[in-house]
Formats: C-alpha cells, structure tokens, sequence
C-alpha cells in the first residue's frame, strides 16, 4: 500500500497497545460479572449456572471488538505512535458502558441508556482509529488557524441566538435530526488557534514586557487575545449560563500561556481578571449567584437547588474506601428512592461510581485522566516545533482540566458545573469530541509524521518537556 509519492505503508506491530488492551479486556470482563451477579443477587436469581453471568455480553463485545479493529488499523498502516492513550481511553468508556447499564435504562428513552451510550463509545472509538490512522500532517490545522477560530466564534453566535434552551441553558443546536453542543468542538478550535498564535509570538510575549508600576505585563498590542479570551469566558456564562465551559475555556488558555512562556505574572494576571469579572457576574447574574451559594453552603438548600450536590456527597460517603460494589449503591435518578441523585448519567457519574467502586475507584479512574495528561505532555516533548508542542500540550490539558472541573464540582471542591467527564458521561457531542481529541494527540506523536513547514518554527518550548516518547 502507498501513500503518496515514494511513501509505503508497512504494517507495524503494537506489543505494548495489544497487552494493555489485554487488560482493559480482563478488567472490563471482571466489571461486567461483578454487575450481572450483583444484579442477581438483588433479584433473588441463583448466581450458579453454566457460566459467568455477564450484564450484556453483546454489548462488551462489540465495545472489545471495536477497540482491537481500532488497534488493527493503526498496525496495518504502520503508525509509530503512543501506544498508552487508545487503552487508557477505552479503558474509561467501557467504565462508562457498564454505568449506563446499571442505571435506568429509560433515561435515555428509544434504545434505552445503555445501547445508546454503547453506539456513541462505538462512533468516538472509530473515530480516535481514523484521525490517528489517516492525520499525517498538521498543515490544515496550522495554515488555517484563523479560519478555524473563526468558524469557532461563529458557532458560539450562532448557538447564542438559535440554540435550544434546556433547562435554563442554551446549550444544544439542532441542525434537522442532528443535535449537539457546540461548546465541546469549540473546546478543540481553541486549542487549535492558541497553539498557532502562541508559537508565532512566543519570542515577544517571553522576552518583551510592558510595565505598569512593579507588574510586567505582556506587549499591550498582545493583550488582545487574553482580552478577547476573558469576554468570551463571561459573556458564555452571562448568555448560555456555562460556567463549566467558561471555566475550561479560560482555564486551558491560562496553563498554554504558562506552557509557552513560563511567565506566572501572566497566569496571574488573568486569574484576577477571571476573578474580577466572576465578582461581577455574581452580582448581575442570578444563576451564577445560585451555584456560588450552592457551593458555600448546600446543606442550606438541600431539598431544592441543593440537592444534588447533598446527595452526591451522602453517595461518596456510603462508598467509603472500597465501594458498596457496582450494582449495590443507590444511585437512582429522580428523588426515587432516598439518595437518588438527578442528572447522575451527565452531570454525576463520579458520585455514582465514588459510591459504588469507592475511594479506590475514583483515584483509579482519576489516575487514567493523569495517564492522558502525562502522555500528552510526553508527545508534546518531542513535538518538532512550537505549534506541534503546545498543540499537543493543550489537547491532553482540555481533557484534564475537563475532568478536574467535574470532578471537583461533584466533591464539592468548586461550584458546580454543567460539562461532562470525558468518555464516561453520557453524551454523543462528548464522546466525538474527546474521540477527536485523543485521535489527534495519537497522530502527533507518530515519529514518521510528515515534517513541519520551514520555520517561523522555533524549538524553544521543547527546554520546557524535557523528555521524549519512548
């Protein structure tokens, strides 16, 4: 097979990628008896039988079966690449796959929770196979940068003024039968435009300064971007009511910024102004008021606005250390019965699982989202150039600050917010987007990528990572 003139493509073995997904198969396996004989157990039905009870065995093996045609692909087009993300991931949506079907099945409505979820681990799969398959150049995110910010910005426009409204936010756009949330492809179109705009100034904004009294601030004409970043971070919360997006936007900005200049008065900076504005916000914007008051104190309100929060933090405590075993908590939906949490399946699944696996489990499942972090900043080491490094160093933190800003909202630790946790929450528009992200990161990371154009390329952030993939 050929790919272009004079370049073959050798199928390439993956040891490392086979024997991880090995493991994420046993485990996976485990997770599913666990479940069925649990269920069991609750239902009066001898546990004893022919064989190993399983929750649904179709669905995990269509789910394995999926990831090993995913590994296939990238061993017949030779793909030197990161061997650790695609079984991390998959590891964390069959995690995902055997919540939804312990839940209630009707939240989801037509093919039940389950099914969907199954369907939608499926297309993010696939997509994570074809990106880092096929993508072999970083020129149509490079050379189009402002292209892309502006489709971005006018995807926010747009869901701004024709967007669904649920719930009290306007979240959703509906083009015909296909729906979904803008906010989570807007997180990657900004990845893709700060890293185009930081490696082009990285010189001016690391070496020249302008001082106000003892502070020292970026060149006053490259102040814009972070200007521009901080109103699109309020006016999300103030138009949509998204604190988690605005969070997350404002937040992976802040830690490329200090990827790329290594300057703290820049992060700084805009954490005040961040801080400022959410000051003013509270004031001027009853929900952002309501989930602040939340957060300082939900006992207060805990059988109205705080309920949620009250009964995830009774969910984490009935899981102590161990957990009560998946299947044997209570995390039901609707108040029903006692304990229930609503929205567990998209706003509280680490509540559920926190109860169910226990403190043990949710640093098991934490730790997967710092394996991501920590390869991301790995091919972000070896990266060729600039764009390559801090593209690939913001694509792993948009997954890992997603995960913390949930995770934290669920434990209490920051208000609560609306964004998913990555590959485990129920979610088309999450899932391919995060497919997408992770499908990326694999594809820069491949050793036989085509080289970047001649420079403006500077090399200088590779002194920040200093460590290779191996």
């Amino acid at each position: 097979m050929t790919l272009g003139p004079g370049r073959r493509i050798r199928p390439r073995l993956r040891r490392r990628e086979l024997t991880l997904l090995l493991i994420t198969a046993v485990a996976l396996a485990i997770g599913s008896v666990s479940l069925a004989a649990t269920r069991d157990l609750a239902d009066g039905t001898p546990v004893v039988g022919d064989g190993l009870p399983f929750a649904d065995a179709t669905a995990l093996v269509i789910y394995l079966g999926t990831l090993l045609a995913a590994h296939l692909l990238l061993v017949i087009t030779g793909r030197r690449t990161d061997q650790v993300l695609l079984p991390t991931v998959g590891l964390l949506g069959g995690i995902s796959l055997l919540l939804m079907e312990r839940l209630p099945q009707d939240l989801a409505g037509g093919l039940g929770l389950g099914t969907t979820q199954l369907v939608w681990l499926t297309g993010s799969v696939a997509v994570i196979a074809l990106v880092a398959a096929f993508v072999r150049g970083d020129a149509w995110l490079r050379l189009y940068k402002y292209t892309w910010a502006a489709f971005g910005v006018g995807l926010l426009l747009l869901t701004f003024l024709a967007g669904r409204e649920i719930n009290g936010q306007r979240l959703t756009l509906a083009i015909g039968p296909v729906s979904g949330q803008p906010s989570e492809l807007l997180k990657v179109i900004l990845v893709v435009f700060l890293a185009g705009y930081l490696s082009e100034n990285r010189a001016l904004l690391v070496e020249q300064s302008t001082r106000v009294g003892p502070i020292r601030l970026p060149p006053l004409p490259y102040l814009a971007p972070m200007v521009a970043m901080w109103a699109i971070a309020l006016s999300i919360v103030v138009v949509q009511f998204d604190l988690g997006a605005a969070l997350l936007f404002f937040a992976v900005f802040l830690l490329l910024l200090y990827v790329t200049t290594a300057r703290a008065s820049f992060v700084a900076l805009g954490l005040a102004a961040f801080v400022g504005g959410g000051a003013v916000l509270y004031e001027l914007v009853p929900r952002v008021q309501t989930r602040i008051d939340i957060w300082l104190d939900p006992f207060a309100t805990a059988s109205s606005t705080g309920y949620q929060v009250v009964q995830a933090l009774h969910a984490f405590a009935r899981g102590g250390i161990l957990g009560t075993g998946l299947a044997a908590g209570l995390p039901e939906v609707g108040g029903l019965p006692p304990g229930g949490i609503p929205a567990l399946h998209t706003d509280f699944p680490l509540a559920a699982l926190g109860e169910e696996l226990g403190l043990i489990g949710v640093l098991a499942i934490l730790g997967l989202y710092l394996v991501v972090i920590e390869r991301g900043l790995r091919i972000a080491a070896s990266a060729a150039d600039d764009f390559r490094a801090i593209l690939a160093a913001g694509l792993s933190l948009v997954i890992g600050v997603q995960a913390f800003i949930i995770a934290a909202g669920n434990l209490k630790l920051i208000p609560l917010t609306g964004i998913t946790l990555p590959f485990i929450s129920y979610g088309g528009s999450s899932l391919l987007t995060n497919g997408l992200v992770v499908g990326l990161l694999i594809a820069l990371s491949d050793r036989g990528v085509e080289p970047p154009p001649p420079p403006t390329a500077r090399r200088g952030l590779r002194r920040v990572f200093d460590r290779g993939v191996p």
